[in-house]
């Protein structure tokens, strides 16, 4: 069974940081690009980052950009998404997700496993 599974989150003070993990069981995705994406209360899902297969490549959301940073370790089958300078408005569930192929992408529907999140709150 294919699963990933989120850590790190929790109550920080804006300004604050916080990393994020996301462990990889069931297969290794060293050939696969893999993401971050949020979703905030009443809000849609949302791009936030993404790391090609060989960890080259990232793209960010222009909100997280200079203030965020994805990596991967794909010894340790994990994607890592580390966040500086936090605002209330980056207060949502961060999801983890694998994509199909190896080059990253922001388009949600380019990847095919998700983790079930993690709460990450950022106090004004």
């Amino acid at each position: 069974q294919v699963q990933l599974v989120e850590s790190g989150g929790g109550l920080v003070q804006a300004g604050g940081s916080l990393r994020l993990s996301c462990a990889a069981s069931g297969r290794t995705f060293d050939n696969n690009a893999m993401g971050w994406f949020r979703q905030a209360p009443r809000k849609e899902r949302e791009f936030v980052a993404a790391i090609n297969w060989r960890g080259s490549s990232t793209y960010y959301a222009d909100s997280v950009k200079g203030r965020c940073t994805i990596s991967r370790d794909n010894a340790k089958n994990t994607v890592y998404l580390h966040m500086n300078s936090l605002k209330p408005e980056d207060t949502a569930v961060y999801y983890c997700a694998a994509g199909h192929y190896r080059y990253a992408v922001t388009d949600a529907s380019e990847f095919n496993y998700w983790g079930q999140g993690t709460q990450v709150t950022v106090s004004s």
